[in-house]
């Protein structure tokens, strides 16, 4: 791999370049110009693109590699992007060069002409020779590859050959191919100096644990960059059938729930209200609860807390494997907890008091309140006193939410172990409380319903706050009977999570952090929502 520098060169015409293909990154004409005129214009556009936010100073080719086969030559690049707010990103690129006009018309990133020979390079993943010498590669991989392109094969893909392959549809951060209906190659685009938790998660919990609710690994690519760190750009896992993912599920289930309601003409002030965080068996749960919103949600709710278990006892159950083995809680990461949320609740806070004017109503007071109880909120944070707490941390999810869960028939399948986006690559390994997971999913739970309510409020002929109560309601019993599922099968396993009051405090704290994590996306993108987050954590200041 050699690493290239660029300087800015205007691109008056199609490029001519009188040598090879293959010998295209040697030439420090055509990179300063690729990297300068071309890929920034290009780069910006895409949807796995993660910078949009801010603006793009200069790009640098950081490394890169030749993937040939045959007289088939494509490039492998690793893009650094410098930003003018001084901080960078990498992005991994492939390319592929076509002579043909007709193709690929939407992802042309450079006309040129090479030996005399018109065409077009491209983003090779649109390629399907492309696609299938890269599959091929991971069929063929020896053990333990010591090239700077490491493929990987697990045993359980067993002795298949190519068939076809197809984009999956449209992703936001990751390019994924679907290879013969059967598997799924995730290129991911932005990568880090080290291996991907997405690969090193799932490669742990199917090939070590055997944990059967997640896509089995399959194989992955790495890259040993110059500096010697091993970088993920590829991780390949079977394809689950499935109906959906369990976020889509739940808006559908709150849909019928809520017009149910409205023509049963219930009256919640007749209910009793459960204390939050209550640990309940179904039998606890009011009848008219299970009435209105049916005993098949309750049994739903009590499989997704069965196989969140599962993966926590899984992730928590490992003593020789260091990445992975449980630890205490120490100095160390509660001023490395302290630090990170301080300063992001700083930044949300800046965020409230320069967006007030965009909110009315039940978001204005609560934004209000926040901003009132900011105190009270920062005390909270800084309460975290490791030398109380007697449970064990362990590697989690650390983006847990429906989105990130598939319904199958019955059952669910857990995916993307890549972590919070905002987090650094090494935040992301940070051994933490399972109960974080937990919180991300009840605060998932809390948006299906009040998303429900936004979406369909002219169709439920209920007032807002009506709604609001309502689901505020439900809320609570669904937790509740999540909890008392989870907590049984976490202790059958003597998976440490503390007694019950560090537990709750846990719980708190986490849904805490993860609604004021919320509140920043949803003022810069859409305020009318900023009442979700906001409303999650006045539940836990006022708890």
């Amino acid at each position: 791999m050699t690493k290239k520098k660029q300087s800015n060169i205007a691109l008056k015409e199609p490029f001519n370049f009188n040598e090879t293909w293959e010998a295209l990154l040697e030439n420090d004409q055509f990179i300063k110009i690729f990297l300068s005129d071309v890929l920034e214009n290009y780069i910006v556009k895409q949807r796995w693109y993660g910078g949009k936010a801010s603006k793009l100073k200069y790009i640098e080719l950081a490394e890169y590699f030749r993937l040939q086969q045959h007289d088939e030559v494509y490039y492998g690049l690793i893009l650094e992007v410098n930003f003018k707010e001084a901080f960078y990103q990498h992005y991994f690129l492939p390319i592929a060069f076509v002579s043909d006009e007709n193709f690929a018309k939407e992802d042309r990133i450079l006309p040129i002409s090479i030996k005399h020979q018109k065409g077009f390079i491209i983003d090779a993943t649109n390629l399907e020779a492309f696609r299938r010498v890269v599959f091929e590669r991971i069929l063929t991989a020896l053990p333990n590859d010591r090239t700077r392109v490491q493929y990987h094969k697990s045993e359980r893909l067993g002795d298949v050959s190519y068939e076809s392959s197809r984009f999956m549809g449209l992703e936001q951060s990751n390019t994924s191919i679907i290879y013969n209906d059967k598997y799924v190659l995730k290129f991911f685009r932005r990568i880090y100096a080290d291996k991907n938790p997405d690969y090193e998660m799932s490669r742990f919990l199917s090939e070590k644990k055997e944990f059967k609710n997640i896509p089995s690994y399959l194989g992955s690519i790495n890259i040993i960059d110059s500096d010697n760190v091993n970088i993920t750009i590829g991780l390949m896992q079977e394809l689950v059938p499935n109906q959906g993912d369990a976020w889509e599920y739940m808006l559908n289930r709150f849909h019928e729930v809520f017009m149910k309601y409205k023509s049963k003409n219930i009256n919640i002030n007749d209910i009793p209200v459960t204390p939050l965080f209550d640990r309940l068996e179904i039998k606890d749960v009011p009848p008219r609860i299970i009435d209105w919103a049916g005993l098949d949600l309750f049994l739903k709710i009590q499989k997704l807390a069965i196989r969140t278990a599962e993966m926590h006892v899984a992730l928590g159950s490992e003593f020789e494997e260091t990445a992975f083995t449980p630890a205490h809680y120490n100095g160390d990461y509660e001023v490395w907890l302290k630090n990170r949320l301080l300063y992001q609740f700083q930044n949300r806070l800046n965020t409230v008091e320069n967006n007030l004017h965009k909110l009315e109503g039940i978001a204005l007071d609560l934004a209000e309140e926040f901003l009132d109880k900011k105190n009270i909120i920062r005390k909270r944070f800084v309460a975290f006193d490791w030398t109380k707490l007697k449970g064990e941390r362990i590697r989690v999810h650390g983006d847990y939410h429906l989105g990130q869960v598939l319904v199958q028939n019955d059952d669910f399948y857990i995916l993307d172990f890549e972590g919070e986006p905002e987090s650094t690559i090494r935040d992301r390994k940070v051994k933490q409380p399972p109960l974080k997971d937990v919180a991300g999913l009840f605060r998932s739970f809390h948006y299906a319903i009040y998303s429900t309510i936004f979406n369909h409020l002219e169709e439920f002929e209920r007032s807002q706050e009506e709604l609001f109560a309502a689901g505020e309601l439900l809320y609570r019993y669904i937790i509740g009977v999540f909890m008392g599922v989870y907590i049984e099968k976490i202790r059958e396993a003597n998976l440490n999570l503390g007694y019950e009051q560090e537990r709750i405090f846990l719980l708190e704290y986490s849904l805490l952090e993860k609604a004021v994590y919320e509140l920043g996306y949803e003022l810069n993108s859409r305020p009318r929502w900023a009442v979700i987050p906001l409303k999650g954590i006045s539940n836990i200041i006022n708890h």
